[in-house]
């Protein structure tokens, strides 16, 4: 009987286990299923066809709807010197039918129509004289640079295929038939792999200068996503600031990747770098800042957990206030906090902490469990990095969120979208180089086309390094 009763209380720890194990497995799966942009990191386009209705997070504010004051609109407006004028007269009267010819003008206005010249191929033809000097010797004239072959393209046209292929991401063949259309070129794909390459070639006194200026950062912000490259996946890693991007590709995420990059692991102690927290970035010997966007997601998927939301909605609302109230202090030309006034937020943010904790007894600093939950772990990086959270309300310098980085990022998502992968490292590594310059130049108000022209001129341009 004994035996009996012992047989028992073990199958029924051992099913209490099992269903223990059922337990944690399909809460696991259901937050999964419950995953969406709001409270993680999945792209907008996971959500397919049923993707709810717009739900943003941001708190009303004092500003009225619309463009703000000192915003740059985008207007079509009238010229004064206009190309070509057309005189429009009226033959005779809008009401007695009497020919109008010779009648004075009363008044006119006017209205432009901006459109395109026709496009076609501009061919210059080089005649390169060889001349014969009286001791019998001929002298051919010096070839002028970029002019190697009896028929070539020139600048432009492969400016414009290196465009189309990696800032508007066109897949070869596509970019092929639009240059062919659109300017009678009829341009191989053969020959924008090899203008590409060549373009990425000419970048490296570019490269030299970006590595330094990055380097030299007070503040940056990285980040890093999978691409597809001959099938495979590697990872692309950015390093940025507000007028610097650049671009490496690994077949590795982590610290090895950074180091062959040669930017983050660069950099001085007092830098801040702002990121997730990708373990990889935390063994830098750098300041750390932890991006608000990252923690506002994981805040909200918290909150979706019955018995969180009473410490995980009020932090995250308490980051959103102190992010206002540092725009202000921005615009008003501040560079921090007074010492009062970040120590009331440290003290709301300890006590919503502690509320935290509280709401999780089980899983209490200094208790062992086998498995906790994210919204404990969520708990446990909020409460062991409150520096790093709060770093933008310290030093007004560093952004509260890394949205930087995501933004450049996203171009990489947007070429695999269109085109599923590249097919070579070399030409991934090209396309990160080209991309690096295109991203800097219009950080810095340049025209992505023209500095492409000037690359392929052989003169590419350069960043400015503050």
């Amino acid at each position: 009987m004994l035996d009996q009763l012992a047989s028992l209380r073990l199958v029924v720890a051992e099913q209490s286990r099992l269903i223990e194990a059922l337990r944690v497995e399909n809460a696991e799966l259901r937050a999964r299923l419950g995953q969406s942009p709001r409270n993680s990191s999945k792209p907008p386009s996971s959500e397919g066809y049923e993707k709810p209705g717009p739900r943003s997070r941001r708190q009303q504010t004092d500003r009225s709807p619309g463009g703000q004051p000192g915003h740059k609109g985008h207007t079509l407006k009238q010229v004064t010197a206009p190309d070509e004028v057309l005189i429009h007269v009226p033959a005779v009267c809008g009401v007695c039918g009497e020919s109008l010819a010779g009648a004075p003008v009363a008044s006119s206005e006017s209205r432009q129509v901006f459109d395109l010249p026709p496009i076609t191929v501009w061919i210059t033809e080089h005649r390169i004289r060889h001349l014969r000097c009286s001791c019998g010797h001929v002298t051919m004239a010096d070839v002028p640079a970029g002019v190697g072959a009896p028929a070539q393209y020139g600048p432009r046209v492969r400016a414009l295929g290196v465009y189309l292929l990696t800032v508007q991401h066109l897949p070869l063949k596509r970019t092929a038939e639009l240059i062919s259309d659109l300017v009678g070129a009829p341009v191989s794909q053969g020959s924008l792999v090899s203008w590409q390459a060549e373009a990425a070639a000419g970048l490296d006194g570019f490269d030299e200068a970006l590595v330094r200026g990055l380097s030299a950062a007070d503040v940056l912000g990285a980040d890093e996503t999978g691409i597809r490259v001959d099938g495979k996946l590697v990872w692309v890693h950015a390093a940025r600031t507000e007028t610097l991007t650049r671009y490496t590709v690994s077949p590795k995420r982590g610290y090895a990747a950074m180091e062959e990059a040669g930017v983050l692991t660069a950099l001085a102690p007092g830098t801040v770098l702002v990121t997730d927290f990708f373990a990889p970035y935390w063994r830098l010997d750098v300041t750390h800042a932890v991006c608000g966007a990252h923690l506002g997601r994981e805040l909200v998927a918290a909150s979706e957990v019955p018995g969180q939301e009473g410490w995980a909605v009020p932090i995250e609302r308490l980051l959103e206030e102190i992010n206002r109230v540092a725009h202000r202090a921005r615009e008003a030309g501040g560079t921090g906090f007074a010492a009062a006034l970040v120590a009331k937020y440290q003290r709301r943010y300890e006590a919503l902490i502690k509320a935290g904790w509280a709401a999780n007894p089980e899983f209490f600093p200094g208790k062992h469990a086998t498995k906790r939950p994210k919204h404990v772990n969520l708990l446990d990086r909020l409460d062991g990095h409150r520096e790093e959270v709060l770093r933008f309300a310290t030093d007004l310098r560093v952004p509260f969120t890394n949205n930087g980085s995501e933004r450049d990022i996203r171009p990489l998502k947007i070429k695999m979208k269109v085109s599923g992968g590249l097919r070579t490292m070399a030409g991934a590594e090209a396309f990160c180089r080209l991309r690096s310059y295109f991203s800097t130049a219009a950080k810095q108000g340049q025209s992505a086309f023209a500095a492409m022209t000037t690359l392929h001129n052989g003169n590419p341009w350069q960043p400015a390094i503050s």
